[in-house]
């Protein structure tokens, strides 16, 4: 994680995110991490986009009701109607301490027109 880049979204863990051992539900982490992942597509798509598919997604360190958690995102390959991202996911567990690594995972976005239908993306 560098200190030049901003996270693309952050979000306090609450407890209705959590299963009934208290840890947070990995499809709560994987809602987290579309929505991140989905921001920079349409960034870079300039419009709307699908996601068509879920390539990884790798669960490193369990999360936990009041962790920080910041999701950063960055367009790794653009096609001619797809994108691909990757997304990284850090736990601030207490504010004194230094963010730990919990996710990664890499995501498949379709830029669409507003009938749905596939778009191009500009290679530039």
């Amino acid at each position: 994680m560098s200190d030049e880049l901003m996270p693309t979204i952050r979000v306090v863990a609450m407890p209705a995110d959590a299963n009934a051992a208290g840890d947070i539900f990995g499809g709560w982490i994987m809602s987290q991490v579309d929505i991140a992942g989905s921001v920079v597509a349409i960034r870079r798509a300039g419009g709307r986009v699908v996601t068509v598919a879920v390539n990884s997604f790798e669960f490193h360190q369990p999360v936990f009701v009041g962790d920080l958690i910041s999701c950063y995102a960055d367009v790794t390959r653009v096609g001619n109607t797809s994108l691909t991202v990757e997304v990284t996911v850090y736990a601030e567990r207490s504010r004194v301490e230094s963010p730990i690594k919990v996710t990664q995972a890499v995501l498949t976005y379709v830029a669409v027109d507003e009938n749905r239908k596939p778009r191009p993306v500009d290679k530039a």
